[in-house]
């Protein structure tokens, strides 16, 4: 038996590999397909099926591309509504299963994060006819239950989730838990772990919603729900429309060319570091930095209808930050560009800068109260102590800074550790007309150690 969990760290998505026989499957593949190439080849094997867990909707799914590269068989979950896949897919509803040499790849229906949600049971006849794993897509997490409102009212995916977990208990304790999300993924809560597996005992015995009843059980889950991601429907109709075909590779563009771009209305999005943003960058552009997220915050403040000019110091990352765009749903990269800020300036282009402060400059200037601080950690870290008068915008609600909200006064975006910060003073810059500094080596939860405190709660 071959069996890989692939973990996409951007989004923390995982993906899996299970071969036997000279065949494999792949079960919720991410959108770069190589590395299941990569695989299959190494270990000798052919993909012969590659299926869905469910219509993702943070993401977009590899698996048209991969049946298309590879031949194999694609299947999509089954329309709970109508049996059937309007696509013209295979279709994988529960109690299904598909054998891969002396594995069994049975759907387990598992409603709840969406209608037609599988969870995949795994067993190797060769050890035995008892389920070995179970593979849970976005239904139990480790540590945590997946989102009830991405397709549904909350309370009736809560409802449907519910009872969909006490369906995977008959599959036993021992059985292994392999969940479709890690740590850093939308469709988890703040519990989520960064472990990657588990088994189904341990989480029945250690998660405090599994102990509720019914009605605590939708009550929890469906209250104080992060924001929906607003690309969710986009990403969910590309998943759909069996479309293997990558967008068109965009090219590399000299300044004549990025000029013409910019002019047509192109947006930048500027992969470098902070410190080599704020030396120079194309004013209005969007810091990116590296790191994971990339793609996560690149759809909360773009369209799948922006026109984006990607800038790298090389050509090779850019074309990296690029797939991590086509991952969310952002396909519309007209352009990459090769950072050269000196060049840009003798070409005409107009150029912006960007400051930042330390922890002890941010505090003398909180002190004197010479500065707003917005803070753009999510909720339930603000919840652990935040500042008295400092605006709270979490990156879902970038857009709705605007200058009524700032005042005249400089302004320091702050988050726990930086990048965020990074991230959210490029987009503030572009509603604002206050100098916006970003906050570094370190934020919001370090303040106390330079004498200012902090208010827990609301």
């Amino acid at each position: 038996m071959i069996f890989r969990q692939m973990l996409y760290a951007d989004l923390g998505c995982a993906s899996y590999f299970l071969g036997d026989g000279g065949e494999a499957a792949v079960v919720d593949p991410r959108w770069e397909i190589e590395g299941y190439l990569e695989l299959a080849a190494a270990e000798g094997v052919r993909i012969a099926h590659v299926l869905d867990t469910h219509q993702h909707a943070d993401h977009v799914s590899g698996r048209e591309r991969l049946a298309a590269a590879t031949g194999a068989v694609s299947y999509a979950p089954a329309d709970p509504a109508s049996g059937a896949d309007a696509n013209g897919d295979a279709v994988l509803g529960g109690d299904d299963e598909i054998a891969i040499g002396g594995l069994r790849l049975r759907a387990w229906a598992t409603p709840g994060h969406r209608p037609e949600h599988l969870a995949i049971v795994v067993t190797d006849l060769s050890r035995g006819e008892d389920p070995w794993m179970v593979l849970s897509g976005d239904s139990l997490l480790v540590g945590a239950l997946a989102r009830p409102d991405l397709a549904s009212e909350a309370p009736d995916g809560a409802r449907d989730l519910y009872h969909s977990l006490a369906s995977l208990w008959l599959l036993g304790d021992h059985v292994e838990l392999w969940p479709g999300h890690v740590g850093g993924s939308l469709c988890g809560g703040s519990e989520l772990s960064g472990k990657t597996s588990s088994t189904i005992g341990f989480e029945r015995r250690h998660n405090r919603m599994l102990e509720a009843a019914e009605a605590r059980f939708v009550e929890e889950l469906a209250r104080d729900l992060p924001p929906r991601p607003p690309n969710v429907d986009h990403v969910v109709s590309l998943n759909r429309s069996r479309r293997p075909a990558a967008p068109e590779q965009p090219r590399k563009l000299d300044a004549e060319q990025l000029s013409a771009e910019l002019a047509d209305g192109g947006r930048v999005i500027d992969g470098r570091s902070p410190d080599a943003f704020d030396g120079g960058h194309i004013r209005g552009a969007i810091n990116l930095p590296p790191g994971r997220s990339q793609g996560t915050r690149a759809g909360w403040v773009l369209s799948p209808q922006d026109r984006l000019l990607v800038v790298d110091e090389d050509l090779e990352r850019a074309r990296s930050l690029t797939a991590r765009l086509h991952a969310v749903g952002l396909w519309n990269v007209r352009g990459l560009v090769a950072a050269a800020p000196a060049e840009w300036l003798r070409s005409g282009l107009e150029l912006g800068e960007g400051s930042s402060w330390d922890l002890a400059t941010l505090s003398q200037k909180l002190a004197g109260r010479e500065a707003l601080l917005i803070d753009v950690r999510e909720r339930d870290e603000w919840l652990r102590g935040h500042l008295d008068g400092s605006l709270s915008v979490p990156l879902s609600r970038l857009l709705d800074v605007g200058i009524a909200s700032v005042g005249d006064g400089p302004v320091a975006v702050a988050c726990a550790g930086g990048m965020r910060a990074a991230f959210a003073a490029s987009v503030i810059r572009r509603a604002v007309d206050s100098e916006v500094v970003r906050v570094v080596r370190g934020g919001v939860g370090d303040l106390p150690r330079y004498g200012i405190s902090l208010t827990v709660g609301e």
